[in-house]
């Protein structure tokens, strides 16, 4: 399979025999795919690093004079004393052998949110650990949940709390399902009808009717936090519709809901077709909150312990390469084809660039707008349960952080924090960090605490 793509390995047909391996034209051939492959190894291994040092050190200018201060050896070796790297590592390269299983169905909704998932086929991230993928576009999550737990898909993108519904039972049977892999943060909004524009003010928004994807989302959780915050029970004073993603730009023009808060492509597009304007991004409600999520069930991994290695290392090479603002026009030109996306490569472009027009008149440059940290952190599963318990989704006591240890499969830390400096985040060790959501802090060691501070809840 040829591509222009710089990305993808090309691999002539087996049948050439004409190197080492058997699997190459020429021995040229197999050698430069080899060293393509140790260059996406080495990505894989160093981004676990740099992800995991941002969240250690989130002020970058504290960062680079620590850096600059101590040397990166140094300072490399410090921080490995007392962050997992060598299993986060040891998951994302070690080679045990190969895939038990090499053709794997694996599902996804057709949305920005699942970037990595995605341009992993067409950059070929998937053929070059030795699988054979096949990318089964899903209309909505209700769906992708039946489709994994009668096990017809080996593994998929899902919103990030779904794998711990499921995992409780939540509107299903419970089956134990764990979080590889976050694909995206940020990356969401809040879009208006065009004829809200002069209505900014969600205090005047009782009766408004929202669309989101599905109860168990960071979209239901974010905006129902938004409104709360504002003074608006989002229970009694507007209407929460479940909507899938495709179907919520012709239910703004129709004027069947006066918003949404949804994935992209489809914020940008409505505002490409002027049917709505961007109200608010996500990352101004929680900068750095997760979205999406890859995983499979805990089933899959034990029976397919190498070949879940492999699909780890693919999708996290492919996080890396989408991290980086200046590969991501190519990204955009790669998966907003007819069997992706199937949407228009400027409007896709535009979210995951952040350069963009809001519909209001503006052109925008927010390049944090979406990003794609891989490290699902136990903190991110912890928020989602305190929500799930606010809105009544969840009856009783939770374990927290069993729960959150259980499916997020972030590594805990061998060793207590050293002292690095007071700009260290000392949560960072055990895979717990202290983050605001719209200036209110959560402290994942006081869940409990957190919860019982809001006034409109229904627990």
């Amino acid at each position: 399979m040829t591509t222009d793509s710089p990305y993808r390995p090309y691999c002539p047909d087996s049948t050439l025999m004409s190197c080492s391996c058997g699997q190459h034209g020429s021995q040229a051939e197999h050698d430069s795919h080899q060293s393509r492959q140790q260059d996406a190894e080495t990505l894989s291994s160093d981004f676990i690093e740099a992800a995991a040092v941002k969240a250690m050190f989130p002020d970058d200018g504290l960062r680079r004079r620590f850096l600059k201060a101590v040397g990166v050896r140094t300072a490399q070796a410090a921080i490995a004393s007392v962050l997992p790297f060598a299993d986060l590592k040891a998951m994302a390269l070690e080679k045990n052998g190969p895939p038990e299983k090499k053709a794997l169905k694996i599902g996804f909704i057709p949305i920005n949110c699942a970037t990595p998932l995605i341009m992993a086929d067409p950059m070929g991230f998937y053929q070059a650990q030795g699988l054979d993928v096949t990318l089964s576009k899903t209309a909505g999550w209700a769906l992708v949940r039946d489709q994994m737990l009668n096990r017809e898909l080996d593994a998929s993108h899902f919103l990030a709390p779904m794998p711990l519904a499921i995992s409780m039972g939540l509107s299903a049977a419970p089956q134990p399902m764990r979080v590889a892999t976050i694909q995206n943060v940020n990356g969401q909004a809040i879009t208006l009808a065009l004829k809200h524009k002069d209505n900014r003010d969600p205090r005047n928004w009782k009766g408004f009717r929202f669309a989101i994807p599905f109860d168990y989302s960071m979209h239901n959780f974010l905006l129902r936090y938004y409104l709360a915050q504002y003074g608006l029970d989002p229970d009694r004073d507007v209407q929460l519709r479940i909507t899938p993603p495709a179907e919520m730009i012709a239910n703004l023009r129709a004027g069947n809901i006066d918003g949404f808060l949804g994935p992209d492509p489809f914020n940008q597009r409505a505002v490409y077709e002027q049917a709505g304007f961007i109200h608010i991004l996500s990352k101004d409600i929680w900068n750095g909150h997760p979205c999406c999520s890859f995983g499979t069930s805990e089933a899959f991994i034990r029976q397919n312990p190498n070949t879940f290695a492999a699909l780890y290392r693919a999708i996290l090479t492919a996080s890396s390469v989408a991290q980086k603002p200046e590969n991501r026009p190519a990204i955009a030109k790669a998966i907003s084809t007819p069997n992706y996306l199937n949407q228009p490569e400027t409007v896709v472009l535009q979210a995951l660039s952040g350069h963009f027009a809001d519909g209001l008149g503006n052109v925008r440059n927010e390049p944090d707008r979406i990003g794609f940290d891989p490290l699902p952190w136990y903190s991110m599963a912890t928020w989602m349960l305190t929500q799930m318990q606010r809105w009544g989704y969840v009856k009783g006591n939770v374990d927290y952080a069993a729960l959150a240890e259980k499916v997020f499969l972030l590594t805990d830390a061998r060793a207590h924090m050293k002292e690095l400096g007071e700009a260290v985040n000392p949560a960072a060790a055990t895979g717990y960090q202290k983050f605001s959501v719209m200036g209110r802090e959560f402290d994942p060691a006081a869940p409990g605490r957190y919860l019982a501070g809001f006034s409109i809840k229904r627990s």
